[in-house]
Parts: structure tokens; C-alpha cells; sequence
């Protein structure tokens, strides 16, 4: 298993694939990160020699923020948001979406299962 950016990537996937594993690389920059060192898409991550991941790993810490300093980065950017008490950020508080989603349905994401409330049957109709 090589190991990139200190992650294990796993070896028998395309590499372009493989990259994605590391957290702050998607399809598109594994998609650039490969055609700057100028490795084939296709090669197996378990294939690489020495040499093409050192160049992988030179250019991910040259160009890109990934993995610890990225989480690092988003957690104080959320927690900036909460002490300011910008709407965002009270919403990061309280455990609800966001970015605008409906929260009268759906929501059971961020809101958790449902709490039930008692006392909320309807009432028998009069006969």
C-alpha cells in the first residue's frame, strides 16, 4: 500500500482514484495532481515506483492544503463562525443544516432521529 500525504492509498485502484482518499483531493485535482507529475491515470497505485510518488507527495505538499492543516483550517474557520454569531455559525451550534435545507421535513441528518412528545395524539371526534 503506498503511502501518500500520510495515507494509506489503497494499491489494486487506478491512482486517480487512489488520491481521492486523501482528504481535500477529489477526482479533478488527482486529475491535476497526475498530469503535473505526468503519470498515466490508468496505473494501478500498487505499480508506482519511488520515484512517481515522491513526485506526487512533492507537488500535493507544494500546491495543495490537504488532510491535518485542511481539518485544522475548516474546524477554526467553524468555530470563527460560532464566535462571531453569524447565523452560520448558530446553526453549527444548534446541529442544523446550514446552508438553507427545509427543516420542517427532512433535516434527520443533522437533527438526529426524532424526539417523540407526548401528549400529541389527535383528539377522538364527538359522536
Amino acid at each position: 500500500m503506498p503511502r501518500i500525504a500520510g495515507v494509506d492509498v489503497p494499491k489494486q485502484k487506478q491512482i486517480w482514484i487512489a488520491l481521492t482518499y486523501i482528504y481535500g483531493i477529489g477526482k479533478t485535482t488527482a486529475r491535476s495532481i497526475l498530469d503535473e507529475a505526468g503519470i498515466a491515470y490508468e496505473k494501478r497505485a500498487g505499480s508506482l515506483t519511488e520515484q512517481e510518488i515522491a513526485r506526487i507527495q512533492n507537488i500535493i505538499f507544494k500546491d495543495y492544503k490537504v488532510e491535518g492543516d485542511l481539518r485544522k483550517e475548516v474546524s477554526l474557520n467553524i468555530k470563527r463562525l460560532i464566535e462571531i454569531g453569524a447565523y452560520r455559525g448558530i446553526r453549527h451550534r444548534r446541529g442544523l443544516p446550514v446552508r438553507g435545507q427545509r427543516t420542517h421535513t427532512n433535516a434527520r441528518t443533522r437533527k438526529g432521529p426524532r424526539k417523540t412528545v407526548a401528549g400529541k395524539k389527535k383528539a377522538p371526534s364527538p359522536k
